[in-house]
């Protein structure tokens, strides 16, 4: 996501939140505006947008501190994050085992601060309408055994159009999520036919340019792209289920809702740059996803993120 999407952001609604949000923080590190350092973050490009809106309004109130916020993809987040190279890794799915044990080879401790909730959205090109598809379809049309060729060879009340596939690579949680809660896989799907990369833009840009266009990436993408893409509901066994922020956050858009994250590394934490970073991310969550046009956590969940940054931060 480029930095220039936050043109989208209104100066009047991100002090007011920078105002709300330092006005209630506390916490401690000096007082607002005392703060100084660098803070690179990576990871997701899917929390990319709630990392760089966090950082952007932190920033309103701390103009010492300079954060980075790079959208690599999980897996290279991680892998950048285990390294000792980032403070925050962002990730759109929990954290794997190897992932786990390298950090902890490198002595990298780290907790899951849930920041948001999301959506992955099957979407079309807009000409192509498709109401509704299962689960089944989606494997007959992304599995790894898939050879679909037209919409039509997946359910004969498709349009005959040829699909075009574009979706995230494997370096992208997002892949691994839907391989995994979508396809029953092991993290694979299909490879022919199949244009693929980290950049959720581009993969935008594929769908809406192609007749017959069909992808899968973080629902909020479809939000800032809607007037060119088709949003495709899904039955996953109980009725056809649009992704919306309602239903992401109930939990009714099933099995393709999710939580994302931020995982701060303890060691991080304890300069109070970072520490303060997070705990205002934390606090504020909801109104900041609301600005990266994320759907929110729940009230439950913020207090399960605060709960994460003050272990972390000793506090």
């Amino acid at each position: 996501m480029k930095p220039t999407m936050w043109l989208f952001l209104g100066l009047a609604g991100a002090l007011a939140l920078v105002g709300a949000a330092c006005g209630g923080s506390g916490g401690g590190g000096g007082g607002a505006g005392d703060l100084s350092g660098t803070i690179q973050v990576d990871g997701s490009s899917t929390v990319q947008p709630f990392a760089q809106a966090a950082a952007e309004l932190f920033q309103e109130e701390n103009p010492g501190v300079r954060i980075t916020v790079g959208g690599a993809g999980t897996g290279d987040g991680f892998e950048r994050f285990c390294r000792g190279e980032t403070q925050v890794s962002d990730a759109s799915r929990a954290i794997e085992a190897e992932e786990q044990e390298a950090c902890e080879k490198a002595n990298v401790e780290t907790e899951q601060v849930p920041v948001a909730n999301d959506g992955i959205a099957v979407v079309t090109n807009k000409q192509l309408r498709l109401d509704c598809m299962t689960v089944d379809e989606l494997k007959d049309f992304l599995g790894p055994d898939a050879d679909a060729k037209s919409f039509r060879d997946v359910n004969p009340k498709f349009p005959a159009q040829q699909a075009s596939f574009f979706t995230p690579g494997e370096e992208s949680g997002t892949f691994d999520f839907f391989t995994e809660e979508a396809l029953e896989t092991d993290a694979e799907q299909r490879t022919d036919g199949v244009q693929t990369s980290a950049d959720d833009n581009q993969l935008v840009t594929g769908v809406s340019g192609t007749p017959g266009g069909i992808g899968y990436f973080g629902f909020s993408f479809f939000q800032q792209n809607q007037e060119k893409l088709n949003a495709v509901a899904i039955d996953g066994g109980d009725g056809c289920v649009k992704p919306s922020t309602e239903t992401i956050q109930n939990g009714t858009y099933k099995p393709l809702g999710r939580q994302i994250f931020m995982y701060p590394s303890k060691k991080a934490m304890q300069r109070p740059e970072v520490a303060e970073f997070m705990r205002f991310t934390a606090e504020n969550a909801p109104r900041i996803a609301e600005a990266a046009q994320i759907v929110p956590l729940t009230g439950e969940q913020v207090s399960e993120a605060q709960k994460a940054v003050q272990t972390l931060a000793g506090s």
